[in-house]
């Protein structure tokens, strides 16, 4: 199967790893947004930004990330004779590892919080729970920043996102290394229906589904930690609800580790 034709679905199996894909996704969004130039490019980035600040002010992501980083450490340095390992990889790895958490380590207080010390994103992080709510007769600040040159709101928007810099890069490491993890199975859902349950000796983190693109249907992951349940479904027509397919559905699935 190739991963150019293949599309993958990910069914995160506890809290932690759910926020860090959350925040992934908002990273790249902020990421994609931020170097556009249009005022429609500069909306998105900022509304990507207050969702980054909804979950850093509910969570204590320093700590948990911290928790990940050291946890995939001692796994990795327990890796570091066996056979058939990459000796200056896992080097690199722990070495890239090392440094973030003293960087996160070095923080003080929740991270980012320090953004909200801009008057204008205050305002705007304000209006945003209105429908609508940040328009020019709203926010004639926020409309006169939208309008200026994007290199003058890409400095700004890079000011405000700079404190979340370190832990974007801890999050993408510690989700690199349980999406590389294990390797993928074979498997056939009879009927577009599949159920198992994890190895109660692993602690597995996260579900991966790849199937080929040109399959008429998607993949919907339910369960935990001691069964887990997928059923493929078809997309459905008109304003009918998606059903359960009626074919054996070849996919691949990797129960990822760390």
């Amino acid at each position: 199967m190739s991963v150019n034709n293949t599309i993958t679905y990910e069914f995160p199996l506890n809290e932690r790893i759910r926020v860090f894909i959350r925040l992934e996704q908002l990273f790249q969004q902020f990421g994609h947004f931020s170097a556009g130039a249009t005022v429609a490019d500069k909306r998105a980035a900022i509304s990507a930004l207050l969702d980054i600040m909804s979950i850093f002010r509910r969570n204590d992501l320093k700590s948990e990330v911290l928790k990940e980083l050291d946890r995939n450490t001692k796994v990795l340095g327990k890796m570091a004779h066996n056979e058939g390992i990459d000796a200056d990889k896992l080097e690199n790895i722990l070495a890239e590892a090392a440094f973030i958490s003293k960087n996160l380590y070095a923080v003080t207080g929740k991270i980012g919080m320090n953004v909200m010390e801009s008057d204008l994103f205050q305002s705007i992080t304000q209006r945003s729970s209105i429908p609508g709510g940040t328009c020019s007769f709203d926010l004639p600040e926020y409309h006169h920043w939208l309008e200026q040159d994007a290199a003058y709101c890409r400095k700004d928007l890079e000011l405000w996102s700079n404190p979340f810099n370190d832990i974007r890069t801890a999050i993408a490491l510690v989700l690199n290394l349980i999406r590389h993890s294990n390797s993928p199975t074979e498997e056939v859902a009879a009927a577009g229906f599949f159920q198992f349950t994890p190895d109660r000796n692993q602690t597995f983190q996260l579900l991966k589904v790849s199937l080929d693109k040109s399959l008429p249907c998607f993949a919907e992951i339910s369960g935990g930690k001691h069964r887990c349940t997928i059923r493929f479904m078809v997309p459905p027509e008109d304003d009918k609800r998606p059903t359960q397919s009626p074919d054996d559905i070849p996919f691949q699935l990797t129960c990822c580790l760390f």
